[in-house]
């Protein structure tokens, strides 16, 4: 994998929130903002498409959300959808960043919505792998892959074994392979150091209704076995956005950039060199 550099920026609000970096510093810029769940960050989100963008030609950009990764990881705080824009928004302006592609995979894919909502001018293009926050808050507590999260991460008796399943429920089956004890260690070792509010206090706000008002390109892929955030909502983006296609893939669950990687990084690629 290409040599990454680590900066980690301090926030005016006292956060800490940190960012890799590799590819062509005169490149265009794609971030890539990961998901949620015990132990994410960019890397471990994306090890499988950081090359294929390099080669690509692109200045890639890899944050830690707010209580994930490296970045500071506060307790008895709400960890809302806008807190999260708001500090990797920031966190990418002092990075040098004003304007990227975004890259985002489920609740990545909420902030990068979020972001473009909030600041037009500094999205050019999405590329959304199983986006949420694009429905009720409490409609995706009724997915099967939500139940099967339920951990007891934060405690002590959190292991390794518990790590890779609940990774494990992110992909379908056929896809086994991805996990590795090199990514179940790496993530085990950061939901270690989380607090529980992370995820019991995550709050996100439904942000289908305003899908019209985004006029940027955009692509979507989902795959048809996704557990924890519905492929039917592909069609909200079909049915309100101006710019958009949607791509699905059969036998595959919520991370289309790992278990499809090839493709994905062929499809994305090709999307945003169209529109440089």
């Amino acid at each position: 994998m290409a040599q990454l550099v680590s900066t980690t920026h301090r926030l005016p609000s006292g956060h800490d929130i940190h960012v890799q970096e590799t590819g062509d510093p005169a490149g265009p810029v794609v971030v890539f903002l990961h998901g949620s769940g015990p132990g994410a960050s960019g890397a471990s989100n994306f090890r499988m498409n950081i090359d294929a963008f390099v080669a690509a030609g692109y200045r890639v950009i890899l944050p830690d959300l707010i209580g994930y990764g490296a970045s500071s990881k506060p307790e008895g705080i709400d960890y809302t959808l806008q807190l999260f824009t708001d500090t990797v928004y920031e966190a990418l302006l002092a990075q040098g960043v004003t304007q990227a592609d975004l890259v985002g995979n489920s609740l990545g894919g909420g902030i990068a919505l979020q972001m473009t909502l909030d600041h037009p001018e500094f999205a050019r293009n999405l590329v959304l792998m199983a986006p949420g926050c694009v429905a009720p808050r409490e409609s995706y507590f009724t997915m099967p892959g939500i139940a099967k999260m339920v951990s007891n991460f934060g405690g002590p008796d959190f292991n390794l074994a518990e790590q890779k399943r609940l990774i494990g429920n992110l992909l379908h089956p056929d896809a086994a392979h991805f996990i590795t004890d090199e990514l179940v260690a790496e993530r085990f070792a950061v939901a270690r150091t989380q607090p529980k509010d992370v995820l019991m206090r995550m709050r996100t706000p439904d942000l289908g209704p305003r899908l019209g008002e985004i006029a940027h390109p955009i692509m979507v892929l989902w795959g048809l076995n996704d557990e924890f955030c519905p492929e039917a909502h592909g069609r909200l983006f079909l049915d309100h956005c101006k710019d958009v296609r949607v791509m699905t893939f059969a036998r595959t669950g919520h991370w289309v950039q790992v278990e499809r990687a090839a493709e994905f990084n062929a499809y994305a690629i090709d999307f945003l060199d169209a529109r440089r």
